[in-house]
């Protein structure tokens, strides 16, 4: 089954936020909604489209940034109160304009989310999570991790209301009377949450940073319970809603997305085993901010609501846009009706206004900045919505830059050895420049962008135990021509993500490590050696954190108090990074440390078993290509020449492009892995006061024919014996 809809372009807003596009209930079923939007500047407007023009309701003037935009009402009655946050206050708006609510929150920190559930307000910032009441705080709760969205619902069975919030540090925690009751691990970083609510029951739904959208069981205890959509698209969830667009009496999931991806899909939430068909999909190639599912432009017609970061508000509407257009299409005659051509006819001479007026604007600044009076040339403030995140699947970090104009060019200057990838959503021509790494310069590489691009996402490789900061400067196409630069942290440990089970059961090395620090300076140079460390450490005695390397699999555990800091690992690189890492910390503060160690030999054993797998794969695909290579310049295409070949080489050809298109997504992924059992036998022999360098060539040899037992008997010839 699939979904048709056409695009109708509506108006464009300032730049806009997560959560900040609301349709207000209609008072008759199917009858056209009132749309209110917030932005950036400060504005929140109420707008319904008529005719396809828009007509405006109510608009209030320019402030601080709207954060949140969310609708309220009492229990059992409509929810067509509009709230709004700013800073730390919420402002609450009727639906014809009329401020009716101005409420100081008296919070330390700005508002990043709200949620409204009838005379209760929730507020989160970046740590504090508040609970109103009538606007009376009845209680806060302190995290440790990023909050990054709130929902509160009263639960189907008992009654009683919960609120959840996500977390950045890979948990969903379930709050009651302010006090966590519940805490639920997920794979991924959760992004949003929503309450899907269908025949009476409600269903928990959560998006994350890698394209997925999961279900939690709250109310049984059992915390995550599946992935609802886990399909091929990794691109950030950015907003969800549930509505029947089919028609079909049950609700369809609309999602959208941070690459400009909105589709929609058919669901079971109640069925295990019935996998979400995708039944529609567009790309608007700008992030989408929010969207909501209900009749907007034409009476009993339903459609999908979008506004992207840039402002623009569109609509993808099951009515057929086209229905009166004729004639001969590969001339490009067309026939239109009266009410169309006028239209037409209107646009064209606003644009050409328009057009008179930035010509003479434009001319007025020229002779502005030649005059010799004292006048100065503005810069213009550029806004860049940019994500830097950690890929578990490809053991790569995915660095997205956006900005509300199209951009010129980005430049990409690292003091780290980094690599890019390439990304095939991504047209930007790269070109790389000669670097000066004696001054710590290893990348210098300009991307090109094609006409009207303001979005880029570019694939980094890193190497752990390199660290350093990655430069990006930002050139939009504006006049007169400025730069915005954003800075990104490449950590020792870069490939490591949070977890929260630790597996025992492994033979691990150990690194202690005492000294006069404190318990925010330890816990200080662990956020800068490892990712997703929480801002905060914990309040109990000892903070023990685990991690896992999204390259081998290999894991971490930290424990740490004042004065003293445990870790184990079964990997001798991980302890030994660390190693090197605090030491270099401690000696630049001037602090006196103890350091000891021990390195299980078996535990070598254990890191080149977890290798092999991807070392045998990457050599069957190396070897391939280069066989691939070898057939294409001998020229075998003609059915008699193939005809000669073995089954081998035939299959070979026959998955040609699927082969080389798995080499090229990683390319180098090989040496990659020669380095790390390279690393690994440096530290290892590190450890045991060796200087092992000269003997790297003889390791290359033998991963070039690779055996386990011969590489083994080479990190250990003691077994030899």
């Amino acid at each position: 089954m699939e979904l048709e809809l056409s695009r109708i372009d509506y108006t464009l807003v300032g730049i806009t936020s997560t959560n900040c596009l609301k349709l207000l209930p209609p008072s008759v079923s199917k009858e056209p909604q009132k749309v209110a939007v917030a932005d950036n500047d400060g504005i929140l407007q109420i707008f319904s489209i008529k005719k396809e023009d828009i007509q405006l309701h109510f608009k209030t003037l320019p402030g601080p940034k709207i954060s949140s935009l969310q609708l309220g009402g009492a229990i059992g009655s409509p929810t067509d109160k509009i709230f709004v946050a700013a800073e730390n206050e919420v402002k609450g708006y009727t639906k014809k304009g009329k401020l009716f609510l101005t409420f100081d929150s008296g919070m330390t920190e700005t508002v990043t989310s709200m949620f409204v559930l009838g005379n209760d307000l929730f507020l989160c910032g970046k740590h504090i999570y508040n609970h109103y009441r009538d606007c009376k705080d009845v209680g806060s709760y302190l995290c440790g991790d990023r909050i990054v969205d709130v929902i509160a619902f009263y639960a189907d069975k008992t009654r009683r209301l919960m609120s959840l919030i996500a977390c950045e540090g890979r948990m969903i925690r379930a709050l009651e009377h302010a006090r966590v009751t519940l805490s639920m691990e997920v794979e991924s970083a959760p992004t949003l949450l929503h309450i899907l609510e269908e025949d009476s029951t409600k269903t928990i739904l959560f998006g994350t940073v890698d394209g997925r959208v999961g279900i939690l069981d709250v109310e049984k205890q059992h915390g995550f319970d599946r992935w609802l959509i886990d399909g091929s698209n990794a691109s950030t969830i950015s907003c969800l809603d549930a509505y029947d667009m089919t028609g079909n009496g049950t609700k369809n999931l609309i999602v959208g997305r941070q690459d400009g991806t909105i589709e929609a899909y058919i669901i079971n939430v109640a069925d295990k085993m019935d996998a979400s068909i995708l039944i529609y999909s567009h790309n608007c190639n700008e992030s989408v901010s929010s969207l909501q599912c209900g009749v907007v432009g034409t009476q009993g017609f339903d459609e999908i609501l979008v506004v992207t970061y840039t402002g623009r508000v569109f609509g993808l509407t099951t009515e057929a846009v086209d229905k009166n257009v004729g004639g001969d299409s590969t001339v490009g005659n067309y026939i239109f009706s009266q009410e169309t051509s006028t239209k037409i006819s209107r646009l064209k001479g606003d644009i050409e206004d328009l057009q008179v007026k930035v010509g003479k604007e434009r001319e007025k600044y020229q002779s502005s900045t030649q005059s010799f009076f004292e006048e100065l040339s503005a810069i213009p403030l550029l806004s860049i919505k940019d994500s830097f995140v950690l890929s578990k699947e490809t053991a790569t970090y995915i660095l997205t830059m956006e900005v509300p104009t199209a951009i010129d060019n980005i430049l990409l200057q690292s003091n780290v050895p980094v690599d890019l990838l390439d990304v095939e959503k991504n047209s930007a021509v790269v070109s790389y420049s000669d670097s000066d790494r004696t001054v710590g310069n290893f990348l210098l590489a300009t991307y090109r962008c094609q006409i009207n691009t303001n979005r880029l996402e570019i694939k980094i490789r890193t190497i752990e135990g390199q660290h350093g900061v990655l430069q990006a400067y930002v050139t939009p196409l504006v006049q007169p021509k400025c730069s915005r630069l954003q800075q990104y942290e490449i950590k020792p440990l870069s490939l490591h993500y949070r977890i929260y089970k630790f597996d025992e059961s492994r033979i691990f090395n150990t690194l202690t490590i005492k000294g006069t620090f404190s318990l925010a300076e330890i816990h200080t140079w662990l956020s800068q050696c490892l990712p997703e460390v929480p801002e905060k450490p914990q309040i109990s005695e000892n903070t023990e954190l685990y991690f896992e390397s999204t390259l081998l699999g290999t894991i971490l555990q930290g424990t740490y108090q004042k004065g003293e800091a445990f870790f184990k690992s079964d990997n001798v690189s991980t302890i030994s990074i660390l190693k090197e890492f605090l030491t270099k910390e401690a000696t630049k503060k001037k602090i006196k440390i103890e350091i000891s160690s021990s390195i299980n030999d078996e535990s070598i054993n254990h890191v080149i078993k977890l290798i092999e797998p991807k070392l045998v794969k990457q050599k069957m695909i190396s070897n391939n290509v280069t066989l691939l290579d070898a057939l294409n310049e001998l020229e075998v295409n003609d059915e008699e020449s193939l005809g000669c070949l073995s089954g081998k080489y035939k299959d070979l050809l026959v998955n040609e492009k699927g082969l080389r298109a798995e080499f090229q997504e990683q390319p180098d992924y090989l040496d990659r892995l020669y380095g790390i059992v390279s690393d690994l036998y440096v530290d290892y022999n590190k450890f045991k006061g060796c200087n092992v360098k000269s003997k790297l060539v003889r390791l290359r040899e033998i991963l070039d024919d690779y055996s386990y037992d011969a590489l083994i008997l080479f990190f250990r010839p003691d077994l030899a014996k």
